[in-house]
């Protein structure tokens, strides 16, 4: 498909602070259809300059009703009309086009909050594929709800409740769901997304993966000049490793890449990765132990807020260093550094530095968005950044990044760290961590059920318990196991071991572990809680 073809099926997402607004952007390009993702109060200019063909309005955490309520800009509606584009709104988004259209809008005197039944009322538009009468389950999640539509409106589900699920105004266009298609816990959620863009929008697929690989490559030519360094850090994980290899495959040799080891990895992960990096991806790394100067930033630290800082703020010293011997070495000091900054990276840690994002509420902070100094000399280089993992793993196969170690569980920058609560320095946390860890991911392996879980690891409990262990009475630690199953990391269920499987890892962990004597399982879902415990 032409580029140009695929920029004129544009899908604009306005954002308005939904924790979940990107996976519509996921989503929608897991149809092969073109998407992105702007702050949702965007000046009309900025929205009419990239000449969307559908446009969907994101839910958020606000009211319509509060006095600093997030809306489009002036002058959106006459826009759209006037350009024949077709608006979704989804949950908050529905509200605005109700209210802004003379509709109104009320605290839902019965609210509705996780899974919900809803009912086709009308077989048409939105529903056009399903019959009257026909129920299915969706996510929702609101307070207020659509309580006198707009003229030309009609509604076309509604929830077990009663209340106001899905309405659309075929004439101008306008459409809306109360409830969140893009979640996984809303089963059809991706059909109706699929009829709405291309048999109500007419939208045609034919973006795809290859499409980023060039435009990034592009990016990263016309951002790096000819004679500039760049630097790249290492993780071992999949995201560095796929970054390192796109800005190597645009800029060759120009790339000089290092691997830290902050004290904070696996069991022999450094040996294990940087064998990788040499035999297998072929990338010139320099391997720089900082492990007494990060544990000693962290002695005492037990807030998980500041130890993602702090290990984000050590992890950029270390590359001004590695910078000032690289300019030594070169005569030129390298000016960008290059990180793998996914999308829910970004998203969680929101509002990051420069993205004008407002209205989304703060999760968690990431080492490499959340900690960066305002005085970095390095300037920022993240060709994934608008990726999620799945997305970056097609990119490395296309790439020919061995499939084996595209793989990976997911490993989080500030490491074993945010699995110790706590003082990671305290006592030898980390060591018995680290042979828990070890076990655990052996053995799913061996079971051959490593590629069915997203993300698995153990998490060191720092709480002394009671046991029984050679007849003698022991005062150890608690370890607790996290698996679960996700497509995006943005949602996720705890994956459903064997009964055996988890008596025998117990039992291992606890008979070759020296200081634990109790294993917990983990089973809550994201959400309510993150895949990480910090």
């Amino acid at each position: 498909m032409d580029p140009r073809d695929v920029k004129s099926n544009l899908v604009l997402i306005l954002d308005f602070g939904s924790q979940y607004t990107h996976l519509i952007t996921r989503r929608i390009r897991a149809l092969n259809v073109f998407s992105l993702c702007i702050n949702g109060t965007s000046s009309l200019k900025s929205i009419a300059d990239l000449n969307p063909r559908v446009i969907i309005l994101s839910g958020g955490p606000h009211s319509v009703h509060a006095l600093d309520a997030p809306c489009f800009p002036s002058g959106f509606m006459e826009y759209i009309e006037s350009n024949k584009v077709h608006v979704l709104g989804i949950c908050y988004g529905l509200q605005l086009i109700v209210q802004k259209t003379g509709g109104e809008v009320r605290v839902g005197e019965k609210q509705e909050y996780g899974r919900m039944e809803i009912e086709v009322e009308k077989a048409c538009g939105l529903f056009g594929n399903r019959k009257v009468g026909d129920r299915q389950s969706v996510w929702m999640s609101h307070g207020d709800e659509a309580v006198k539509l707009p003229e030309g409106f009609e509604v076309v589900a509604r929830s077990k409740q009663g209340s106001v699920a899905a309405v659309e105004n075929r004439e101008k266009r306008l459409y809306g769901l109360q409830y969140h298609p893009e979640v996984t816990h809303s089963p059809e959620g991706m059909e109706t997304l699929r009829y709405f863009l291309f048999d109500i929008c007419g939208v045609t697929a034919g973006w795809k993966m290859e499409d980023i690989l060039e435009e990034e490559l592009k990016v990263i030519k016309e951002t790096v000049g000819p004679d500039d360094y760049v630097i790249c850090a290492l993780s071992g994980g999949v995201d560095s490793t796929v970054a390192a290899t796109l800005v190597y495959k645009a800029i060759g040799d120009r790339l000089y890449c290092a691997f830290v080891d902050n004290g904070l990895l696996r069991y022999k992960e450094r040996e294990r990765v940087m064998e990788t990096f040499d035999k297998d991806l072929h990338l010139p790394v320099t391997c720089i132990d900082a492990t007494d100067q990060f544990l000693s930033k962290l002695k005492g630290v037990t807030e998980p807020e500041k130890k993602r800082k702090v290990i984000g703020n050590e992890f950029i010293c270390i590359f001004d260093a590695f910078a000032q011997d690289l300019e030594k070495k070169l005569g030129k000091k390298p000016a960008y550094l290059v990180q793998g900054t996914l999308y829910p990276d970004v998203i969680e840690s929101c509002p990051p530095p420069g993205s004008g994002r407002t209205h989304s509420h703060t999760i968690k902070s990431h080492h490499n968005v959340g900690g960066l100094p305002k005085d970095m000399k390095l300037k920022l280089i993240e060709p994934l950044k608008l990726l999620f993992k799945d997305e970056v793993r097609e990119l490395g196969r296309i790439m020919g990044v061995p499939v084996s170690f595209l793989k990976r569980h997911p490993f989080p920058g500030p490491g074993l760290a945010v699995r110790v609560p706590g003082d990671v320095t305290e006592g030898n946390r980390l060591d018995i961590l680290r042979k828990a860890d070890e076990i655990f991911i052996q053995a799913i392996k061996d079971a051959g059920i490593y590629d069915s879980i997203w993300q698995a690891f153990a998490v060191f409990m720092p709480v002394l318990t009671v046991g029984v262990q050679g007849d003698q009475r022991t005062h150890s630690y608690a370890i607790a196991l996290r698996a679960v199953t996700s497509h995006d990391g943005m949602t996720a269920d705890w994956y459903y071991f064997d009964y055996k499987f988890l008596a025998d890892i117990s039992t291992r962990i606890c008979n070759e572990v020296q200081g634990v004597n109790r294993v917990l399982l983990d089973i809550t879902s994201k959400p309510p809680a993150t895949i990480e415990w910090e």
